[in-house]
């Protein structure tokens, strides 16, 4: 295994995969101390440029963990390496660069995976199972949260650049909850798409950070062009329908939970939790109300799982059925379908066969890589 871009999430996933019995054997970073902190840690060869490390022949496999913008020419360059390629979420920072990398791992012979861990949490885990029973009946409605009442990245960091990024809140955390969404419902046909995205915070030089999340606050940094709210909501070609809450900060008490409605029964999970309440209605003895609270693996948070999930696929070889980059790529779309909307005023329609080079600029050039 070789890592890609040597920060926090790098470190996580190399720990992952050494323990699930990979061999981590290279990483790549354009920080020095970053390699050198990484290669104290693993033992491994470090790079400093993600070419090297993609023909590395001791590489199988590659875990790409940078800026969203560099998601497309390390992966491709992976893939047409003859690597196999877990990416984080979210796929790219831009609808045109997701659908390049989604290109290149149609051509390629390995197989090519999107982080979205939040799938392999135990509270999904035991929905999945309890739905696939029949116990929710139909699914109808999901709402999906994600808000901090303050956690604006601090301006200047490449969270808060959009070509870095892509955008803010949404694409940022936002792109969890919509994910988890599109999950439950078994990933229906998007027909329509609808959002406001709002940026309220970033240049306030009034605002209250009372948890520190923003180091260095700078509100007249001018690389603050994204959003730090977002109000969506999707409409599927079965009737379902999803509504999205996607904030850095915002007046309102912090929430990570889906709220989901079927026929026979609701459910609420939170994101990454190992627990999942029922919320059911009975009629025996008298009307009443049934919730139930169901307590999984407090260890089973996701990560692990998605990363054991990818390196069972790369031994079998087969082709992934979970966390697959045309899912990725509808999540994609949808974003790319949110902001458009906010521009316009006007609801987007999502086609899968449209040729994305039609929608917004894209940034061509090949950035060095760095670290999240």
């Amino acid at each position: 295994m070789g890592i890609v871009g040597l920060g926090g999430m790098g470190h996580l996933h190399a720990a992952s995969v050494r323990d699930l019995g990979a061999e981590v054997v290279a990483g790549a970073d354009v920080s020095p101390q970053q390699r050198d902190r990484f290669a104290g840690e693993f033992g491994v060869t470090t790079y400093d440029d993600h070419e090297d490390l993609v023909v590395d022949e001791a590489v199988d496999a590659v875990i790409v963990t940078t800026p969203n913008r560099f998601h497309e020419p390390i992966a491709v360059a992976a893939l047409e390496a003859g690597c196999h390629v877990l990416v984080e979420k979210p796929l790219a920072h831009t609808l045109e660069s997701a659908q390049r990398i989604a290109d290149a791992a149609a051509a390629a012979d390995g197989i090519c995976m999107v982080g979205f861990h939040n799938r392999h949490a135990a509270g999904t885990a035991m929905f999945t199972q309890q739905h696939e029973g029949g116990r929710f009946g139909d699914l109808t409605h999901v709402e999906a949260n994600y808000i901090r009442r303050r956690g604006v990245p601090g301006p200047g960091s490449w969270f808060t650049n959009p070509e870095l990024a892509g955008g803010g809140a949404l694409i940022d955390i936002g792109v969890h909850a919509l994910d988890l969404a599109l999950y439950v419902l078994d990933f229906p046909e998007v027909v329509e798409v609808s959002g406001v995205a709002r940026s309220t915070f970033g240049r306030d030089e009034e605002y209250a950070d009372p948890e520190g999340f923003g180091s260095n606050w700078n509100a007249g940094n001018d690389t603050y062009e994204v959003d730090d709210s977002v109000t969506a909501f999707i409409r599927c070609e079965t009737g379902q329908t999803i509504s999205l809450e996607a904030a850095w900060a915002t007046n309102r008490e912090p929430s990570s939970d889906l709220h989901i409605r079927g026929t026979e029964a609701g459910a609420r999970l939170s994101l990454g939790s190992t627990n999942l309440s029922i919320l059911e209605t009975g009629t025996v003895g008298c009307d009443h109300y049934a919730d139930v609270e169901l307590t999984g693996d407090a260890s089973m948070l996701g990560y692990k799982e998605q990363d054991q999930t990818f390196l069972e696929t790369v031994v079998t070889g087969e082709e992934p059925t979970e966390n697959t980059v045309e899912e990725a790529l509808l999540v994609q779309q949808i974003i790319d379908a949110i902001y458009r909307s906010s521009e316009t005023g006007r609801a987007q329609q999502i086609d899968t066969g449209v040729d994305c080079d039609t929608q917004s600029p894209s940034v061509q050039s090949t950035p060095p890589v760095r670290s999240r």
